[in-house]
């Protein structure tokens, strides 16, 4: 049913601006900069021309095929647009003005208006009060802020659903930052038409997508959403940022969107049986879907941790072995056999106990040789490395030496502390697709979610 929405041919931008501080003229500057190979219609009754393009005074004198058109007009004139593009036969609209059910019964009017003339239609609209829509792969980029303020990421493998708009593009922009890939990011507004789970049913047959991340404040129908996400988590992973968790955030989300927000409890324990993993922060929204799109699934929860540096194997074994957190993960108890020959590999000052402490002076072969008879290990079912620049036989080629054993071996997350090396090691290791972090928290968390959702497909294969 999406499908043109994520390939369109052309897309109509009604109430496009030669006024650069202006969104008609950003989300227009979007489209051509980003390199969107369709055809490109401004609508401006006051122009004829914008940033080289044809400028129409109307959609009706286009007189050819529209498949997206994106509408930034005051709230007022927005109805009478949409009736418009129905009439015109466009496929889908995206509604960026504001102005509707967020801002009262006045507005709530003018969505109930829009809302009936879609029941006879085929035309969808994604919002009101949306940011827009970014599509790497299509080149597709309606949103209403420009490259110069934000990144928006390269091609990759997690979809992005999200109710707020400006969350959405930070989180993007964050993201850039070390090279973290999205399929698509679609910005939802008020929900007037499309939801979440129009979404997520593409989602589940787009081969770009691995996995699933949901940023909500409400959601309109429990019980359905409920069925939809535990049918689809048997297939593809979801995590879900759920706001509004409190009194006071719940008014604020109620404020933000127009939505009424729901019970929290009841919400945690749906998202639970559906099989979903709950995210707290954008930060960990976007952690959890990056490991569940990379690693391969874990067969238990016993983690051995590979390192040269003592401190950082403490620090990991107290938020491993917290049994007040859940799912829990336990430290793996290593085999006499893993624990000899780890120790004929080391230096002698090294511990091959687990966690396993290379030392300062551990090497990228050592790394090599370890992880080898760490993973053929029975009683390990996951591995957490740290690759730490700070000493001189730690190099680049760690990275070809993780990759490696990733696709032979059992799950691996890497940590990457500092900063000046660590962070070219990070998009390299990200360029590749091996989940790594830049804390122990962030690279713990990551183990207990890949695990939480592992056990969740368990039970059912």
């Amino acid at each position: 049913m999406l499908e043109d929405l994520f390939t369109p041919e052309s897309i109509a931008v009604i109430g496009a601006s030669k006024d650069e501080t202006k969104i008609g003229h950003v989300i227009l500057k979007n489209l051509v900069t980003t390199g969107f190979s369709g055809k490109i219609y401004p609508v401006n009754p006051s122009s004829s021309e914008i940033l080289g393009l044809q400028c129409y005074k109307s959609l009706t004198e286009i007189k050819k095929p529209v498949t997206v058109a994106v509408i930034i007009l005051p709230a007022r004139l927005v109805p009478g647009t949409v009736e418009e593009c129905i009439r015109s036969r466009v496929s889908f609209v995206i509604i960026i003005s504001g102005g509707f059910a967020e801002t009262g019964e006045e507005g709530k009017e003018l969505s109930e208006r829009i809302s009936g003339m879609l029941k006879a239609s085929e035309t969808r609209v994604i919002g009101p009060n949306t940011v827009g829509i970014y599509l790497p792969y299509s080149r597709v980029n309606t949103t209403l802020t420009s490259s110069d303020r934000v990144a928006f990421p390269g091609p990759g493998n997690v979809g992005f659903i999200s109710q707020s708009g400006a969350l959405g593009l930070l989180t993007m922009d964050t993201i850039s930052e070390y090279g973290l890939g999205i399929s698509a990011f679609i910005n939802l507004g008020n929900r007037i038409d499309l939801t979440e789970s129009d979404f997520l049913e593409h989602f589940l047959s787009d081969s770009n997508t691995r996995s699933i991340a949901i940023y909500m404040e409400s959601v309109s129908s429990g019980r359905s959403f409920y069925e939809m996400v535990k049918r689809i988590n048997t297939l593809k992973p979801i995590v879900v940022l759920k706001a509004g968790r409190t009194e006071q955030s719940a008014k604020a989300a109620s404020l933000h969107t127009g939505a009424m927000a729901s019970n929290d409890s009841v919400f945690d324990g749906m998202l639970a049986q559906a099989g979903c993993v709950r995210a707290f922060d954008e930060t960990e929204l976007m952690d959890y879907a990056k490991v569940l799109a990379y690693s391969k699934l874990m067969g238990g929860n016993r983690i051995a941790i590979l390192t040269t540096a003592g401190g950082v194997g403490v620090i990991s074994t107290d938020q491993i072995s917290d049994l007040s957190l859940r799912p829990s993960l336990q430290m793996a108890k290593l085999a006499e056999d893993t624990r000899s020959d780890v120790r004929g590999t080391i230096v002698a000052f090294g511990s091959a106990e687990n966690p396993i402490d290379l030392t300062a002076d551990g090497s990228v072969d050592d790394y090599d040789r370890v992880l080898s008879i760490v993973t053929r290990d029975p009683g390990v079912d996951a591995v957490l490395v740290y690759a730490l620049p700070q000493t001189p036989k730690m190099g680049p080629a760690v990275v070809d030496v993780v990759e490696r054993h990733m696709k032979s071996g059992k799950p691996i997350i890497v940590g990457v502390l500092g900063f000046k090396m660590a962070k070219d090691l990070l998009r390299e290791f990200e360029r590749r697709q091996i989940p790594a972090y830049p804390t122990v928290s962030r690279s713990v968390k990551a183990l207990r979610a890949l695990y939480a959702y592992s056990r969740f497909r368990g039970d059912r294969l």
